[in-house]
């Protein structure tokens, strides 16, 4: 009988992998339908499809190279010229061969992790442990994968007590108290983020579908609505909330992504943006954030039982604090255009932040152009002389509406071009031009600046209608369409179909829009940017459609731009800006780091690592001198609504530590 059971069992998995291979396959195939049909550049399934999602995947599976061994990599190498024939011919084999592989290697780490939790684990070690900036190559023994991660565990464990306090005498002291339930928590992280490595056939096809996808460009994907989606404490005009909107960082932590004006957590006064939480209390119910826990504690966040809660965090310069939270009803928290005037040597300059590119197909209620204007026109009540808008951190959104924008501020038929799949260039006139304003503007952008607000930022550039200062912004000129997949109602393809060019015949794609003015973001060089992506469409250029010789930058303008340039040199903030960046960059551009695996040592890198923080929060925090008031019409509204008020207080105070925003004003100067 046991023999049948077995035979069953084998014959049963053997459909079923079988039936797996024919479903990916039939996906595959109809993807690459799809991009054939719709994508802007599509390439052939060729060898350089191969290696590019050989590679891909693997690093997808195995991030660090720490889960399999060069033997199993070798033996799936002969499949690395492959892939694309055996796609072609529908022969999807070769997803079995690499899940099984990944099967042994998650079970094989899963016991060595079990292992070093039963086995003696001293809290000091002669070893040292390296850190590359570039994943390591594949180790060739199971005894040198569990040597590395022992050697990882005990690095965590150390780095865990050695943040907990700035005070290195105070931790030696304590340190066999606190040791074992720190380790603990080390141990069971490790556990916990094991279990993650085990993906469905479903999953592990999903993952392989979405690096395929990439070949083609990174904007370019697959996904269904099985994904799961982020660990986030929304808001809810219905529910009970925190005022918080959390996310799940690296090593499973959990940090403080966004604080909404008029919540409990704003009120708290102590809590801030990037802060981690450690732990989470509630009826006695009592949670340390790790992997185990987020069940439980994404619970306590946004369930209505759990009124009172006890938060506790960790600041990034070390410190511990607890705070107690109790949960409101707020309103949903509108993402919307504001204005301030600002005012310094008695000139007054209008500000304008645009969060996104928002319109009535999303939120139903009203849309950024329309909300611009009304700005504009209450800045104009106000006698202002010059305007900065900001677009800093505005990652785009609805192209319509950017185009709309433009016509505010721009007289001349031609805003841009895009070209699409069969190569035809179609011109994207002015619609509605409306001429809000005339005076000098300043547009703020940043590295985080992307899409639609690159397209504005594009065409007053072209035409000279603004100064562009700050940093280079991300670098995304394409336009994408959703399309479901054939006879497919739960599986979904982004695909790029177009890209944007300038009146000019440039393009931002890849390279990004070079401010006129360069002022320096201290973690700039941290954000992703369209070339940083191995498959971005690189950047080129068409026929212009304007003359640029009739539109020159004025005087006034090339002053500025001289002017700001040659006191940038001795302009003391400025310079310390670009100190604190190099130093911040330091830690992420250190090709190796070797640290000896005892507390002394480990504790001295993250003390290192927390004093160079503190002058960098003590930057930011920096007021600056300039005064911010309401625009007239706003100041009644204000007066009268309390959680007006709180948003109010918390987008000023934003205001006055905003570096770039108070050299845009003195830049002004020149302008006006």
């Amino acid at each position: 009988m046991k023999k049948v059971a077995i035979f069953l069992f084998l014959l049963f998995s053997k459909e079923l992998i079988a039936q797996s291979e024919t479903n990916a396959c039939k996906t595959l195939s109809k993807i690459n339908a799809l991009v054939k049909e719709f994508h802007y550049k599509p390439k052939p399934i060729n060898d350089s499809l191969s290696v590019y999602v050989f590679n891909h995947f693997l690093k997808a599976l195995d991030g660090r190279n720490d889960l399999f061994l060069e033997s199993e990599i070798n033996s799936l190498k002969k499949l690395k010229y492959k892939l694309d024939d055996n796609i072609i011919h529908s022969n999807c084999s070769f997803l079995n061969e690499f899940y099984i592989t990944y099967q042994k290697a998650v079970n094989r780490h899963t016991i060595i992790i079990e292992t070093l939790k039963k086995e003696s684990f001293p809290l000091s070690s002669p070893e040292i442990i390296r850190s590359y900036k570039t994943p390591t190559p594949y180790l060739t023994t199971e005894a040198d994968l569990k040597k590395i991660n022992k050697k990882r565990m005990l690095f965590d464990v150390l780095s865990e007590i050695a943040q907990s306090s700035p005070n290195k005498d105070s931790l030696i002291a304590v340190f066999p108290s606190i040791s074992g339930n720190i380790k603990q928590k080390i141990f069971d992280d490790y556990t916990c983020e094991a279990t993650k490595y085990n993906l469905t056939t479903e999953e592990f096809n999903n993952l392989f579908f979405t690096i395929f996808c990439s070949y083609f460009d990174p904007h370019t994907e697959f996904f269904s609505t099985n994904q799961k989606s982020d660990f986030l404490s929304l808001v809810s005009s219905d529910n009970y909330t925190l005022g918080l909107i959390l996310s799940v960082k690296e090593k499973n932590d959990i940090s403080i992504d966004e604080i909404l004006p008029g919540g409990p957590a704003y009120f708290s006064e102590k809590i801030e943006i990037g802060d981690q939480v450690i732990k989470i209390k509630s009826k006695q119910e009592e949670y340390l954030v790790n992997c185990y826990n987020f069940e439980k504690i994404e619970k306590i966040l946004s369930s209505n039982e759990y009124k009172n809660v006890w938060v506790t965090l960790k600041k990034k310069s070390g410190e511990v604090y607890t705070t107690n939270l109790s949960k409101q009803v707020m309103r949903d928290y509108q993402n919307s255009v504001y204005s301030y005037v600002l005012e310094r040597d008695n000139q007054k300059t209008g500000y304008i932040k645009i969060p996104s590119f928002y319109s009535t197909l999303e939120n139903g209620k009203t849309n950024v152009s329309d909300d611009v204007a009304k700005e504009i026109a209450k800045l104009k009540e106000d006698k202002i002389t010059g305007l900065i808008i900001d677009l800093e951190n505005n990652g785009g959104g609805s192209m319509e509406e950017a185009i709309m924008l433009c016509g505010l501020f721009i007289n001349t038929p031609y805003l841009a071009q895009v070209v699409t799949k069969t190569n035809q260039k179609e011109i994207i006139g002015n619609q509605k031009p409306k001429n809000s304003y005339t005076g000098p503007i300043i547009i703020l952008i940043n590295g985080f600046s992307a899409s639609a607000s690159e397209f504005f930022a594009n065409v007053m550039q072209d035409y000279n209608l603004a100064l562009i200062v700050g940093t280079k912004s991300l670098g995304k000129a394409t336009m994408q369409e959703i399309v479901p997949l054939k006879d497919e109602k739960n599986q979904f393809l982004k695909v790029t179909i177009g890209e944007f060019y300038r009146v000019t015949g440039k393009t931002n794609q890849y390279n990004g829009i070079t401010p006129d003015i360069e002022i320096p973001s201290l973690f700039d060089d941290q954000m992703p940017k369209e070339s940083t992506y191995p498959t971005a469409l690189k950047n080129d250029k068409i026929e212009s459609i304007i003359d640029t010789n009739r539109f020159p930058m004025n005087e006034k303008q090339k002053q500025a731009i001289t002017e700001y340039t040659q006191k940038s040199k001795t302009n003391i903030e400025f310079q310390k800006n670009t100190r604190l960046k190099a130093t911040f960059n330091q830690f992420f551009t250190q090709a190796t780091v070797a640290i000896p695996l005892q507390f002394n040592a480990v504790f001295n890198k993250s003390i290192g690592f927390s004093k160079h923080w503190k002058e960098i929060e003590a930057f930011v925090k920096t007021e600056y001198p300039f005064i911010i008031s309401n625009t007239s019409n706003d100041t009644k509204k204000i007066q009268t609504n309390d959680y007006l008020k709180s948003i109010n207080s918390t987008q000023i105070k934003n205001l006055k530590n905003n570096f770039r925003v108070f050299e845009s004003i003195k830049i002004m100067a020149n302008l006006k």
